[in-house]
């Protein structure tokens, strides 16, 4: 199996879930250097290579030297992700691009790129796309984050019935709040915190029970998708105030700019 943004965070830990369950993995990012040393920890069974999710041909190569490596990739998890956080209005152009690339076409890039082959060799596969409960929601100072996540949603759901009939599933996972360089500095309310919050782990294992189940989408934690189901059948101002409760209309709004600088540099040298 394959992992986008596999360097760190929720990627690391998916690979290390498929690992531990005896699969081959590949653990693909734009940062080698930490890929490779995760895949040394991991040992036998796991391989880094670089990749750049937004460039069609570093996608293709990746698969193909997974290939090579190891046989057949007969999952993909598009994982890889970026989040800057605050207002649309002060956004660079260049930035909201990158998270359209990232965040969006990279996962309808992947998910193409792996379908083709799966239906090329007749044998089924699966595509597990990473979207987040934001791509169920709302929230001020991630607009942009916001509307890559609905359409991965969105585009996993259509992909999930277009593709059923060849035998690729195509499931998409959808993590609250998780304790990763991408949500440091958010803010949340203390006593919501065991609603809100997920680990790497917790979303690894989301992952697993994803593939093990029939359906095509995942929350984690478990039912905060019904949360937000619910929301959208109260009147606006009505959900307006619960969202003010749970802290879900500020959590990145408000999030400390000082504790995300290292993280927002670190997107900024990826502009260039």
């Amino acid at each position: 199996m394959a992992v986008t943004g596999a360097a760190r965070g929720i990627g690391l830990a998916i690979a290390r879930a498929f690992h531990a369950e005896g699969a081959a993995v590949v653990l693909g990012d734009l940062d080698l250097e930490p890929a490779v040393a995760a895949a040394g920890e991991l040992g036998d069974r796991a391989h880094a290579i670089q990749l750049d999710v937004t460039d069609r041909a570093s996608f293709d190569d990746f698969l193909t030297q997974a290939e090579q490596r190891f046989g057949p990739v007969h999952i993909l998890v598009n994982n890889a992700g970026i989040m800057p956080t605050g207002d649309f209005l002060d956004e660079p152009a260049e930035m909201t691009d990158q998270v359209l690339a990232v965040n969006l076409r990279a996962v309808l890039t992947g998910s193409q790129l792996a379908a083709q082959r799966f239906r090329a060799e007749g044998r089924p596969g699966a595509i597990v796309n990473i979207a987040s409960l934001a791509g169920l929601s709302y929230a001020s100072g991630v607009s942009t984050y916001c509307a890559t996540k609905h359409a991965v949603v969105g585009a996993s759901g259509s992909l999930a019935r277009e593709w059923e009939s060849s035998g690729i599933r195509v499931l998409a996972v959808l993590p609250s709040l998780v304790a990763t360089d991408l949500s440091t500095g958010a803010t949340r309310p203390r006593w919501g915190r065991a609603l809100l919050e997920a680990t790497p782990e917790k979303v690894a294992a989301g992952v697993l029970r994803a593939l093990a189940g029939r359906g095509t989408r995942v929350a984690v934690p478990a039912g905060t998708d019904v949360l937000l189901r619910l929301l959208d059948t109260l009147p606006y101002l009505l959900r307006r105030s619960a969202e003010r409760v749970f802290g879900l209309d500020a959590m990145y709004g408000n999030a400390n700019p000082q504790v995300r600088q290292k993280y927002h540099e670190r997107l900024g040298r990826q502009l260039h």
